[in-house]
């Protein structure tokens, strides 16, 4: 059903449950990766991180937590940069969930870079990565959470924050709602598809939380398909 998107959707998605899930929720897991890649979810996040390494003098080591990561799919694509750039990467996955603990261990069971733990991102120990990147994460938080969300990424980063995350507008609701429908009928890919898209984000919302974070220096833009980038800097840099 078509909606307005002047304000974001305050509905919870299915994978906000995290009393429900099992067998249903990891399908849906491997069904997102391909949804993923059709709608090249990899891309902003990558420059984001790009950004961030080439400000600090592009160390020779770096090291990435991906919070809320899912299976965690995205960040084969930062693997495949770090080795074109020689660059000694450690990624750590975190999600809230067994499930996707379980699809990420399962995904990178060959790759020594890249551990998975389960946690919360409000039990982050302080700087425990360089960055800390979010991927279609901070929209499963209201608009008045955002402040706490984005500074507890900070806190727990030495040099800043990356967040990828959607453009809410009718377009992706389409395009998304028609897609899931034709790769999957799992009711957590059906349902929370296009109400991602709905609880996205526009320009006004990232100036919003900008002025909420007052000293963050924080950059972001519109990057393909219909996806924002937003990197935040340590204060302390």
């Amino acid at each position: 059903m078509f909606r307005g998107f002047k304000h974001r959707a305050k509905a919870l998605e299915l994978m906000d449950d995290h009393t429900t899930g099992g067998l249903e929720l990891r399908e849906a897991l491997r069904h997102l990766q391909i949804l993923n890649r059709i709608f090249g979810a990899a891309g902003p996040t990558l420059y984001g991180l790009q950004r961030l390494w080439m400000e600090a003098d592009k160390p020779r080591r770096l090291s990435v937590l991906d919070i809320g990561s899912g299976s965690g799919d995205v960040n084969r694509h930062i693997l495949r940069w770090a080795d074109e750039n020689r660059i000694d990467l450690k990624i750590t996955l975190v999600d809230i969930t067994e499930e996707a603990c379980e699809e990420a261990r399962l995904l990178f069971r060959n790759e020594p870079r890249v551990d998975v733990i389960r946690n919360d991102l409000f039990e982050l120990p302080e700087g425990c990565a360089d960055v800390i990147t979010g991927t279609q994460f901070v929209h499963h938080f209201n608009t008045d959470e955002l402040p706490n969300v984005i500074n507890c990424m900070l806190k727990a980063s030495r040099l800043g924050v990356v967040i990828n995350d959607i453009h809410r507008h009718w377009i992706p609701w389409a395009a998304v709602w028609l897609t899931a429908r034709i790769v999957s009928s799992n009711r957590y890919i059906v349902n929370d598809g296009p109400l991602s898209v709905a609880k996205g984000f526009r320009s006004e919302d990232w100036n919003n939380l900008r002025n909420a974070l007052s000293a963050a220096k924080m950059f972001y833009s519109w990057r393909p398909l219909f996806r924002y980038v937003i990197v935040v800097w340590k204060s302390n840099l």
